[in-house]
């Protein structure tokens, strides 16, 4: 079977000096290590509280600072922390005016995050924020009913191909993989036998799939 606890999130950590230049490249790291954590849906909520709570060292601490950004897993939430030195300007949550043209930094991390606070450390002040991923464990995959089937699809699949006196092992997400192309080339070779158009197939199924993952990303 495959192992249920698919997805391996280890937390990471980017040490940068806060600069307006360095919010680019931050938000693409953001971008590549949640799509690789299957995490796609909470990238741009990700990417923007990280870029204001950076943007709130720049202000407030300084250009230049040495911070540091952090990503992991709290329980099913995905959790955002940015590390700085100084734990004297702690971030407030203000009601700016229509017209100000600051003070919305807080106010968009508290309207985007399920929840936000700062610790305060002998040697830095951390600002965190976290984001519901709808995760059923902290690494657990985020696909829903049809991840889950052909999950145990991949399981029998495999089960099927081991010798009658072979026990099933637990499956990594890479020997998955490797299992999942067997089966779809296999279906191929069932429909061929079949008289049916392998490649239409195909085509038909990718239009299938990208169209359910459009509705996703648009819902």
């Amino acid at each position: 079977m495959i192992h249920q606890a698919c997805m391996s999130r280890k937390p990471w950590e980017l040490p940068f000096l806060a600069e307006p230049q360095e919010t680019a490249g931050i938000r693409n790291v953001i971008r590549t290590h949640l799509r690789a954590w299957g995490l796609g849906e909470q990238v741009e909520a990700a990417q923007l509280c990280a870029s204001e709570l950076v943007a709130n060292v720049i202000n407030h601490v300084g250009v230049g600072t040495p911070t540091t950004l952090a990503v992991s897993m709290s329980g099913t939430y995905l959790r955002i922390e940015v590390h700085d030195p100084d734990t004297r300007a702690l971030p407030t949550l203000l009601q700016a005016g229509p017209d100000s043209e600051g003070g919305r930094g807080m106010a968009l991390v508290d309207a985007v995050a399920d929840r936000w606070g700062v610790q305060l450390r002998a040697d830095r002040k951390v600002t965190w924020c976290e984001i519901a991923t709808g995760l059923m464990s902290a690494d657990g995959h985020s696909g829903g009913p049809r991840v889950t089937r052909a999950e145990a699809m991949l399981a029998l699949y495999e089960a099927a191909r081991l010798p009658r006196a072979a026990t099933p092992s637990l499956l990594s997400v890479a020997m998955a993989e490797e299992v999942a192309i067997d089966v779809i080339a296999d279906l191929l070779h069932w429909l061929r036998a079949h008289g049916r158009d392998a490649d239409e197939v195909l085509d038909q199924a990718q239009t299938h799939f990208e169209a359910e993952t459009e509705t996703e990303v648009y819902a």
